[in-house]
């Protein structure tokens, strides 16, 4: 089975998380990736990570979308890092409101994402391949489903040719998000994000803080195997593998996996679909 696949990647703090990182990339490019993204950091905490990653990765020979962040951030410093990014040969972004830091008193000259993607275009034209955030189970901090929804419409109206979920473990919520999309008149690809489980306190963690619902039936199974990691990853594989499954027989445009900066449980998920 052809399906386009890709990776998201974080900046590493130390040399040698940097070193693993590059073992790991090069293990999962063996799935020829369409392409590999590397997250942001608000208020300059990793962008110049998040860079120099993307500049490895395009030296790697793959394609690299970088992470872009708007969040307390002024028109002049966004059109910098473009004109940085644009002379190191990067061709795609995630555009992304992000999360204000702590300590930061406003959120800068764009308030949302779709004041992003709109500036971007205006100063970039069609230099830059946008995708920009999905969220099938609906952004925390929205006001309802359906104010979520149309700020969903007015980021791709405003220029995006793409989109990536938060991940999700219940495959309904994405095709209904999708559908209700269409209906808005969307119709860019929105491409599911898929998170492997492998921690089940790290997973929980995540989970509470980005709205994704862990449904209740895998919570209690994940806290049933206590520190048993051997049957977290065996059910964890086992899961998102169906998950997988559900998605690509129902035709969506690829899956981004969300590393986590490993390897071995993406490998093994798509071992087993014969990606």
């Amino acid at each position: 089975m052809t399906l386009p696949i890709s990776f998201e990647f974080f900046p590493t703090k130390t040399e040698e998380g940097a070193a693993k990182l590059r073992l790991v990339r090069q293990e999962l490019y063996a799935l020829k990736p369409e392409f590999c993204s590397v997250t942001f950091g608000a208020g300059g905490s990793t962008q110049s990570g998040t860079f120099a990653a993307v500049g490895e990765i395009l030296a790697e020979g793959v394609d690299a979308a970088s992470h872009f962040s708007c969040v307390g951030a002024t028109k002049s410093l966004v059109r910098e890092q473009l004109a940085t990014l644009r002379a190191m040969g990067v061709k795609r972004l995630v555009a992304l409101r992000g999360d204000l830091p702590s300590g930061y008193g406003a959120a800068g000259e764009f308030h949302y994402a779709s004041d992003l993607v709109e500036f971007i275009r205006a100063e970039t034209g069609d230099a830059f391949h946008i995708e920009v955030a999905a969220y099938p189970e609906i952004h925390p901090q929205a006001k309802s489903a359906e104010a979520d929804l149309q700020a969903f419409a007015t980021k791709v109206k405003a220029g995006a040719n793409s989109a990536i979920t938060q991940y999700f473990f219940n495959s309904d919520a994405y095709f209904r998000f999708v559908d209700d999309a269409f209906a808005l008149g969307v119709d860019v690809p929105v491409v599911p994000g898929i998170m492997p489980i492998s921690n089940s306190t790290q997973l929980m963690r995540f989970s509470d803080a980005c709205g994704a619902e862990i449904p209740r039936w895998i919570r209690l199974r994940l806290q049933g195997f206590g520190d048993d990691t051997a049957s977290i990853k065996s059910f964890g594989l086992d899961v998102i593998t169906d998950l997988c499954d559900q998605l690509s027989m129902a035709g969506v445009p690829g899956i981004h996996f969300y590393s986590m900066n490993q390897s071995a449980a993406t490998l093994e998920i798509c071992r087993r679909l014969h990606f």
